[in-house]
């Protein structure tokens, strides 16, 4: 009876001391979440210079006479200005400038000479060294933007209008000829259609040299490069080969596919998609009748590389590095007799260093060819959901060290 009675007892307390717990527990949680919203709010000076410098697109890095880097911001890393504990050393030579003449000075840090990230679009960067202070001339500061698109755009207006003036005589030339023979043909009828169907076209091939120049024009940086989103490089095989497939039909080319991967990139579909094209359509073009073209891909070391291989002509050696210039052809004769332009491999090689790739070439006489774009493989995982994006956190804290670089630099003056 005593046992039951204690049992009873037991579960009656249970019960009143639950709904307490329970409350208690939740009592201590909102009091855990306002300290933690409390320590990072914004409540200093310190704390809101802190988060102007860390979150700056400027790269920003404070340097002293002895080279240690006092502070730098993660911009100033991402732009080469900094590696690891030192500064460039370009950009230490001009500080030192800096440091004696207590003027301000300005460089173009060589892309050469900055450790880039795969797919990184940086390729020119300038950098401003000036004193702190006037009144302490102990240290020098470094502002650094990235000036990679009005670099690549200044080369595009350049190279276009040069492209334009000297690739377009020829076939205006030619047309004007033509005009001036039909003219002078215009009573025989046989030869009205002749040079008329030849103007019409070399006025189609002069309509693609254009369309193709504008778009090696924007690559090149006439325009902005586009925003990239994630796509799977099966989708990208499977529209190129769609855009072909007519052009191989008419041929009795069969196009092979390799085995799907699954992998993703981060790409501008469309661009991609035209590149892959070109390099098939050149593989078309350049095969014999009813020998098939094949694509394929494969993954290594966190790269995929997409191969389209056949089995035509081949590239002579003495031509396999010119390949990707603009208006080069290797057989100018089936050149004109497919249309070409001489762009279609410049475009390629323009759009896979825009999206941080690479193309590049193995071929043989009389055995075929093989071109590989290489992209780096694209992990979702690895990035942060859309609108989750924050400004640096009070615990990231700006790059400050009073670092061994002094004696690196001693060593080297």
């Amino acid at each position: 009876m005593s046992t039951l009675l204690a049992f009873v007892l037991g579960v009656v307390l249970m019960g009143l001391a639950l709904p307490a717990y329970t409350k208690i527990k939740d009592r201590m949680r909102r009091h855990k979440s306002a300290v933690t919203l409390s320590e990072n709010q914004v409540t200093t000076v310190g704390q809101v210079l802190h988060l102007a410098i860390q979150g700056s697109p400027t790269g920003i890095t404070v340097v002293d006479r002895t080279g240690d880097v006092i502070l730098s911001n993660g911009r100033a890393h991402e732009l080469g200005i900094v590696h690891e504990r030192s500064v460039d050393d370009n950009v230490w030579r001009v500080a030192q400038e800096a440091f004696q003449d207590q003027e301000t000075h300005s460089l173009d840090v060589h892309p050469d000479r900055n450790p880039r990230r795969p797919g990184s679009r940086i390729t020119a960067v300038q950098a401003v060294v000036k004193p702190l202070t006037l009144i302490d001339d102990r240290f020098v500061i470094i502002y650094a933007s990235d000036e990679s698109e009005n670099v690549r755009m200044e080369s595009a207006r350049r190279d276009f209008v040069a492209n334009v003036s000297h690739e377009l005589k020829t076939p205006v030339g030619g047309m004007a000829l033509l005009a001036e023979a039909l003219m002078e043909s215009s009573d025989d009828p046989e030869q009205v259609e002749y040079f008329g169907s030849r103007l019409h076209r070399e006025a189609h091939r002069m309509a693609d040299m254009i369309n193709e120049l504008i778009s090696l024009s924007k690559l090149q940086g006439a325009e902005r490069l586009p925003d990239m989103e994630p796509v799977q490089a099966d989708d990208i095989i499977s529209e190129a080969i769609e855009r072909t497939q007519l052009a191989a039909d008419n041929a009795n080319i069969e196009i092979i596919r390799g085995d799907r991967t699954g992998v993703w990139v981060e790409a501008d579909r469309s661009l991609l998609v035209t590149a892959l094209a070109n390099l098939i359509s050149n593989a078309i073009n350049y095969s014999p009748k009813s020998v098939p073209v094949s694509v394929s891909q494969s993954i290594r070391n966190d790269v995929v590389m997409i191969r389209v291989t056949d089995r035509g002509i081949g590239i002579a050696p003495e031509d396999q590095g010119r390949v990707f210039e603009r208006f080069f052809r290797v057989d100018k004769a089936r050149s004109r007799q497919t249309g070409g332009t001489g762009l279609g491999l410049a475009i390629v090689k323009h759009v896979m260093a825009n999206h941080g790739g690479s193309i590049s070439l193995w071929s043989r006489p009389g055995t075929g060819s093989t071109f590989t774009l290489e992209l780096p493989v694209y992990h979702p995982e690895s990035k942060e959901p859309a609108g989750s994006k924050q400004g640096p956190s009070l615990d990231s804290p700006i790059r400050t060290t009073a670092s061994k670089a002094s004696g690196r630099r001693k060593e080297k003056s």
